[in-house]
């Protein structure tokens, strides 16, 4: 009994500690959950130019700014192509900017000094043949004498010796001449790499400074910043297609070309599209091709609202094209006029953030800031050049009542003979998020198109059906099994 009753102690405090571990890591798991829900909830867009510098936003500017900086410093160029001090690069052929290195340069003066050697070598055998021939005709007729009459005294080897340290002495001749047309050919193709370094550095230079004076107005001067990060939709943009359109019509030149991001309404750093457009386009071009499943719900539900705007800086800009548009600015406007003091600490807040905030009510020394002063216009009179703005800034798009999205200006550029000369097929999608889609809890195979919530009869809370499993499991001869819950059409996430 005693044996019994101790294993009976083990056993319980063996599940106790089991289930106090449960319960840790339980607690564990909630509280990861929850960081990783306030992580998201504090994340926000990526702020910055098409080489991504961590809050490096361009100071305020416009499209025909762009345009006039762009074309004054191609100008400059030209003049500076054109100058005297580059007159030498008119005769410079396409080989000679080519550049070479150092392995390249020895074997070409080996291959120059070795053709060279060849026609040396060539000569010489043809002058020694020519001498040898002498020789023998010469040597042929002093044997005949000396056959006649018998030799007198003397050294009959010594004019073999002679021709022999003849030729030790020519060969000697011809690998000096051969050294010397080595070094030469050497010393001539360093002179043309000296010549080639010089002008690629020139070169760069000539093109730094270009740069520099476009991208002095934007870029700080900071050693702070360690190294740039270049965003990945750039890279995964790829070349833009514009759409089977069938209508042509043609540029208007000079044209600048925006990179214009839009991102999720409840994932705030998720971007969702990305598009390019032309700075003489409208805003309300760029409105109808943004895709959002808001509007998609509303017009399946009969409620769709035409209405929107963008607020940009300080300017809503509306869309009111419909008869039955609402401006959604008004009740911002009557907000802003009768309660000043609250819209002040709502603004503050957007703009200093909640550390500046915490620092003025310790310290107090902040500066105070000024509530701009706000105004509106019609969207579909607006174009992308009449407006001034920020690259890399988030600005606000909402529409359907209360679906915000955040848009980001990433780029300007003027526009390329390898992009779309079509100004009908603008604004180009250069980016869509692959939407993700819920397959049916029920047989997991087809794509699920209701959502039931607080059915009691469904697995889950909410639960995916697909319309076949939808009707067996919830209607019996076309009229439903019971009501007490709430369906909807889904479409995906």
């Amino acid at each position: 009994m005693c044996h019994k009753s101790a294993a009976g102690v083990f056993l319980s405090k063996h599940c106790s500690e089991q289930s106090e571990t449960k319960k840790i890591e339980e607690i564990k798991m909630e509280a990861n959950q929850m960081n990783l829900i306030e992580a998201e909830a504090n994340c926000s867009i990526p702020k910055g130019g098409p080489i991504y510098i961590s809050n490096l936003l361009s100071p305020l500017t416009s499209v025909p700014e762009f345009q006039n900086a762009v074309l004054r410093q191609l100008q400059e160029l030209e003049v500076e192509l054109d100058s005297a001090q580059l007159t030498e690069l008119e005769d410079i052929c396409v080989d000679d900017l080519k550049i070479l290195k150092e392995e390249e340069l020895v074997e070409m003066a080996l291959k120059e000094a070795f053709k060279d050697d060849e026609h040396a070598v060539n000569a010489s055998e043809g002058l020694e043949n020519y001498s040898n021939s002498g020789r023998s005709r010469n040597q042929q007729a002093v044997e005949n004498a000396s056959t006649s009459t018998e030799p007198s005294s003397g050294c009959p080897g010594t004019d073999l010796d002679g021709a022999a340290v003849s030729k030790k002495q020519k060969r000697r001749k011809n690998n000096c001449h051969v050294e010397d047309t080595y070094m030469k050919k050497v010393e001539e193709l360093a002179k043309i790499k000296q010549k080639q370094d010089e002008d690629k550095a020139t070169a760069r230079l000539h093109s730094l400074n270009a740069v520099s004076k476009i991208s002095d107005c934007a870029i700080p001067s900071s050693d702070k910043i360690e190294r740039l990060k270049t965003l990945r939709s750039t890279s995964s943009c790829g070349k833009a297609k514009s759409a089977d359109v069938k209508e042509h019509t043609p540029m208007l030149y000079p044209e600048t070309v925006l990179c214009v991001e839009v991102y999720h309404n409840i994932r705030k750093w998720s971007k969702v599209q990305e598009f390019l457009v032309l700075g003489r386009q409208t805003l309300t071009e760029l409105k109808d091709k943004i895709c959002c499943l808001t509007d998609q719900v509303m017009q399946k539900a009969g409620h769709y609202d035409p209405s929107g705007y963008f607020l940009i800086e300080d300017t809503f800009f509306n869309d009111l094209r419909d008869s039955s548009a609402i401006n959604y600015s008004e009740p911002i406007f009557d907000w802003l006029r009768n309660s000043p003091d609250d819209a002040m600490k709502k603004w503050e807040n957007i703009i200093t953030g909640e550390l500046q905030q915490k620092q003025k009510s310790i310290l107090g020394g902040v500066a105070p800031s000024r509530l701009p002063h706000f105004k509106s216009t019609d969207m579909h009179k607006t174009r992308f050049c009449d407006f001034r703005f920020q690259l890399g800034a988030g600005y606000l798009y909402c529409h359907q009542g209360d679906c915000k999205h955040t848009i980001v200006i990433r780029d300007m550029r003027l526009i390329h003979p390898e992009d779309v000369q079509n100004r009908a097929a603008y604004p180009i999608m250069i980016f869509q998020i692959k939407p993700r889609v819920q397959k049916c809890s029920v047989c997991n195979i087809a794509r699920a198109t209701k959502v039931t919530v607080d059915d009691k009869w469904a697995r889950e809370n909410p639960c995916y059906f697909c319309d076949y499993c939808y009707s067996l499991l919830h209607s019996k001869d076309e009229s439903p099994l019971y009501g007490d819950f709430s369906v909807y059409d889904y479409l995906h996430d």
